[in-house]
C-alpha cells in the first residue's frame, strides 16, 4: 500500500494554462496534456491557452489500433480498461524530479514510442520513466501521436501523408513554449525513440519546421533498412483501404484494414512495416535527397544511434511455424543465420552507414550495439531488449517472454549504467571515455 504522506499535487502555471500534476515518491508527473487537436486526415491544430485547470483524464488516451498478440506475449499484457481510444490523440506527459536546485533547469528527453507506426502510445507502463528521472535528475516528456491509417498513410489528395510526424512536431512546439514553466530547459532537448520511434526521429532531423526545437537525438533500433522504395506498396494499401476512410466505427476500421496489408512475398521485408513516413510530401524531401539532407544537417544535432545484436530474433524465433520446423539442430542453425542476416539488413548496416555519413559531414555521432552474455537464452539481445534497460521496473516486466531466463539483477545492473550514459549524452551531447559502461554495451564515437 502506498503511503499517503508521499502523495500530493503540484500546480504549474504555463503559457498554455494552469497544469495540475501529481507529486509522488520523489517525482512530479503531469499526464495526458493535450498539445493539439485534429480532424480526420487533417493536420494538427495547436491548443489555445486554457482558462480552466488542465488535469489528469480518468483514462489514458490512445490512438486507434489493434492489440498485437506478439507484443502481448513478448513484452506483457495490455490492460485495455486503463485506456480510451481517441482518434485525435495528440497528448503528452511530463515527468520530472520533485526536488530541484535553485535556478536549475532539467535537461529534457522527449520519448517517441515505437510500434511499427501502427501500435503503442507514449504512456505505456513498459516505458515509465519515473525511476530514470529520479536516478539521473532529468525530465522526460512522453508523446502520443496518430498511427496507422490516421497518421502514416496518404498521398491521394484526400488523405494527407505524414500526419504523425506533424503531430510530433506540434508536440515539440508545445514543449518549446511551455517546458521552462515546468522546470525544463527548452535549449537542451533530446529526442529519444525506439524502433519506428527512432525512424521517426531520424526523419524529424530533416523535416521542415523543426529548427530550434531539439538539439540531439538518441535513435534505438530504427529499421532504416526498410525506408526505401516504399511508394508502390503504400499506394496499394492506400487504394485498397480507401473505402474505410469515412467509417464512423474506428474499431471496425482497425479490423478491416489488416485484410489488405501488402504481402512480404510481393514487397519483401519492408512489407513487415506497412506504414511509415512518405517522401516527397511535407514535411519531408524527396527520397533521392534524404542522405544529402542528413549530411547537410550534421552540424545541427548530436547523435547517438545503435541497435541490439539479435533484433529479429524477436520475430523469427517466436514464430510458431519456424519453431515447429526449424527449432533445433540444423534448422536452428539456419534460423540463427537468418536472424544475423536480417538484423544487419534492417538495422545494423543502415545504422553504420548513417553514422559514417554523419561523421564524414562533420557531425558529432556515437554508435552503440547491445549484446547478450546470458548463456542458454535463445533470443539473445532481441528487439525491445533496450526498453527494460532504460525504463526497467521489475513488476512491469516480470511476465515478459522477452526476459525469460534472464535474472532481473542482470537487467538492473546493466540498465543503471546505461541510463547514466544516456543521461550524460542528453545533458551535453557527449560521453566521456572514463564513464562506466555496462558489460553488454559496445559504444564508440564515430570519426
Amino acid at each position: 500500500m502506498k503511503s499517503q504522506q508521499n502523495i500530493g499535487t503540484h500546480t504549474f502555471q504555463t503559457p498554455s494554462g494552469k497544469i495540475i500534476a501529481l507529486k509522488e515518491n520523489g517525482i512530479i508527473m503531469a499526464k495526458s496534456i493535450r498539445y493539439a487537436h485534429s480532424e480526420r486526415f487533417q493536420k494538427p491544430v495547436p491548443v489555445e491557452s486554457s482558462s480552466s485547470e488542465i488535469i489528469f483524464p480518468h483514462k489514458t488516451p490512445v490512438a486507434s489500433q489493434t492489440i498485437s498478440p506478439l507484443v502481448e506475449n513478448m513484452i506483457g499484457p495490455t490492460h485495455i480498461e486503463r485506456f480510451e481510444v481517441d482518434e485525435s490523440t495528440q497528448f503528452l506527459s511530463v515527468v520530472r524530479p520533485e526536488n530541484e536546485n535553485e535556478n536549475e533547469k532539467f535537461p529534457v528527453v522527449v520519448w517517441i514510442h515505437g510500434g511499427s507506426y501502427e501500435i503503442g502510445c507514449g504512456d505505456l507502463p513498459t516505458a515509465d520513466p519515473g525511476e530514470w528521472v529520479k536516478e539521473q535528475h532529468i525530465m522526460v516528456v512522453t508523446v502520443s501521436y496518430r498511427l496507422g491509417l490516421f497518421g502514416f498513410l496518404g498521398g491521394n489528395g484526400k488523405r494527407i501523408p505524414n500526419l504523425g510526424l506533424f503531430d510530433i512536431i506540434e508536440a515539440l512546439r508545445w514543449i518549446k513554449k511551455n517546458i521552462s514553466s515546468l522546470g525544463g530547459d527548452p535549449e537542451n532537448v533530446t529526442l529519444m525513440g525506439q524502433s519506428s520511434g527512432g525512424d521517426a526521429i531520424a526523419h524529424l532531423m530533416i523535416s521542415e519546421g523543426v529548427e530550434g526545437l531539439f538539439q540531439r537525438v538518441i535513435i534505438q533500433s530504427a529499421p532504416l533498412g526498410l525506408r526505401e522504395k516504399r511508394q508502390k506498396m503504400t499506394a496499394e494499401l492506400l487504394r485498397k483501404t480507401e473505402f474505410l476512410k469515412d467509417n464512423d466505427d474506428v474499431l471496425k476500421m482497425m479490423d478491416e484494414y489488416r485484410k489488405y496489408v501488402p504481402s512480404v512475398v510481393q514487397y519483401g521485408l519492408k512489407a513487415a512495416m506497412p506504414f511509415g513516413v512518405q517522401y516527397g510530401f511535407p514535411p519531408l524531401c524527396r527520397e533521392d535527397e534524404v542522405i544529402e539532407q542528413w549530411k547537410k544537417n550534421a552540424a545541427a544535432y548530436d547523435v547517438l544511434i545503435g541497435l541490439n545484436n539479435d533484433e529479429t530474433a524477436f520475430y523469427l524465433k517466436t514464430s510458431l511455424t519456424l519453431k515447429k520446423y526449424a527449432g533445433k539442430g540444423f534448422g536452428l542453425t539456419l534460423i540463427n543465420k537468418l536472424v544475423r542476416l536480417t538484423t544487419e539488413v534492417i538495422y545494423g548496416k543502415p545504422a553504420k552507414i548513417f553514422a559514417e555519413n554523419y561523421a564524414e559531414a562533420g557531425g558529432n555521432v556515437y554508435q552503440f550495439r547491445i549484446h547478450s552474455i546470458i548463456k542458454n537464452h535463445s533470443l539473445g539481445a532481441a528487439h525491445c531488449i533496450d526498453l527494460p534497460l532504460i525504463f526497467g521496473k521489475e513488476e512491469v516486466w516480470k511476465y515478459a517472454e522477452l526476459l525469460k531466463d534472464i535474472p532481473w539483477k542482470y537487467i538492473a545492473e546493466n540498465g543503471r549504467k546505461m541510463r547514466s550514459l544516456w543521461a550524460e549524452f542528453a545533458r551535453n551531447g557527449s560521453i566521456a571515455d572514463h564513464s562506466e559502461r555496462p558489460e553488454i554495451l559496445e559504444l564508440h564515437k564515430v570519426i
